[in-house]
C-alpha cells in the first residue's frame, strides 16, 4: 500500500525556511554524519513527489540546471501558471488534495509519496487525513518566524514511531498519524 510521507527539517520552533524564505540556517547543517544514508534510503522506497507552488518555485531559483528528482513523477499544487524544469515529469494540479490523492499514489507504482512540502500543502494533506508519516529533522535553531512547518485548519494527533540522536544536537523523530475512523484508505 501506498503512504504519503511527509520527510522534512525544522527549527526548534517549528519552521522550514526563515521569515526572507532562506534556507540558509538549515545549509549550516549539510552533510551531517548519517544524512546521505537517511535520505538515500527514504528515496529508495519513493515513487511520486508532491510540492506546493512556493517550494516549486523557490527549487526553480535555487536548483540550477539538475533537476533532483529525476525519473520520478512530481505533483505541483498550484493556483498560478508556472514554467516547467525541462525534462521534469511534472504535472501542475488545482483543487483539493483529496481529488488527486489517487491519481498521485497509483503514479508512485506501489511506492509511497514524499510530501515534500511546504508546510501549506503538508497541511493541506494532514487535514485530509492523507499523511501517514513524518518524518523531521530537528535542527538546533531558533528562527523565531518564517514559514510553519505545517498551515492547517485542523489537529492530527501522532503517534511516535522512533527516535534518534545525530552530533551536534541533530534529532530525527518519526511519527505516524492516527487515523480517525473512516479515514482508512487503499490505492
Amino acid at each position: 500500500m501506498t503512504h504519503f510521507r511527509y520527510y522534512v527539517a525544522a527549527s526548534v520552533d517549528g519552521y522550514i525556511a526563515d521569515e526572507n524564505e532562506r534556507l540558509d540556517w538549515l545549509m549550516e547543517f549539510d552533510g551531517f554524519e548519517g544524512q546521505l544514508e537517511g535520505y538515500e534510503a527514504f528515496l529508495e522506497n519513493i515513487g511520486a513527489i508532491v510540492l506546493g507552488a512556493d517550494t516549486y518555485s523557490w527549487m526553480l531559483r535555487e536548483i540550477g540546471d539538475e533537476w533532483p528528482y529525476a525519473g520520478l513523477p512530481v505533483w505541483v499544487f498550484t493556483h498560478r501558471e508556472l514554467a516547467a524544469f525541462p525534462g521534469a515529469d511534472l504535472t501542475f494540479v488545482r483543487g483539493d488534495v483529496n481529488e488527486w490523492a489517487g491519481d498521485i499514489a497509483r503514479s508512485a507504482n506501489g511506492k509511497d509519496v514524499w510530501v515534500v512540502g511546504g508546510g501549506s500543502v503538508a497541511g493541506q494533506f494532514a487535514d485530509a487525513g492523507l499523511l501517514d508519516e513524518l518524518l523531521l529533522y530537528t535542527m538546533p535553531v531558533i528562527l523565531g518566524g518564517g514559514r510553519p512547518l505545517f498551515a492547517m485548519r485542523g489537529t492530527a494527533k501522532l503517534s511516535l514511531a522512533s527516535s534518534r540522536e545525530f552530533a551536534g544536537g541533530i534529532r530525527e523523530t518519526q511519527y505516524a498519524f492516527v487515523k480517525a475512523p473512516g479515514q482508512d484508505r487503499e490505492y
